[in-house]
């Protein structure tokens, strides 16, 4: 469930972005099988996280989720604070940020993990499904040298 909840997005949406925070919360414990069903099967459908580069396709897609599922284990629900959504007739958009807890890689700690996050919603086939999904890191203010790579 969203911490706020800022436009009037339709109800259909308002399921579906509920179904997908649910999927969310079952990534972190390292199960991707219910974010899958949440994406678009479309080659255009696009994803990415801040473990890698961005992938195009149905089959890249699956395989970023699955290498970054992996990285997680006994994660703890995902807390959800809205920055700005809009919703069209076929097409929509959530801006989050996105507050999870999981033991990473070969960790036994848990590690907070907060991610700015913007997903793309396309209706398909009378249901809403993400057709981009972009997560980094970046949560706080960073100096302008962390733009520069070495």
């Amino acid at each position: 469930m969203s911490d706020t909840e800022i436009g009037q997005v339709p109800s259909e949406l308002n399921h579906a972005i509920d179904q997908y925070h649910q999927a969310l919360d079952a990534f972190v414990t390292g199960d991707p099988a219910p974010q899958k069903k949440m994406f678009s099967t479309r080659e255009d459908v696009t994803l990415a996280n801040p473990l890698g580069p961005p992938g195009r396709g149905r089959s890249a897609v699956e395989a970023i989720m699955d290498r970054a599922s992996a990285l997680l284990r006994e994660g703890e629900p995902i807390t959800f604070e809205r920055i700005s959504d809009f919703a069209g007739t076929d097409l929509a958009y959530i801006v989050e940020i996105e507050r999870a807890r999981a033991k990473v890689a070969g960790s036994t700690e848990m590690t907070p993990i907060p991610l700015r996050v913007t997903t793309v919603f396309r209706l398909e086939d009378g249901q809403w499904k993400v057709v981009h999904r972009h997560a980094d890191t970046i949560t706080t203010p960073r100096p302008p040298g962390s733009l520069i790579q070495s």
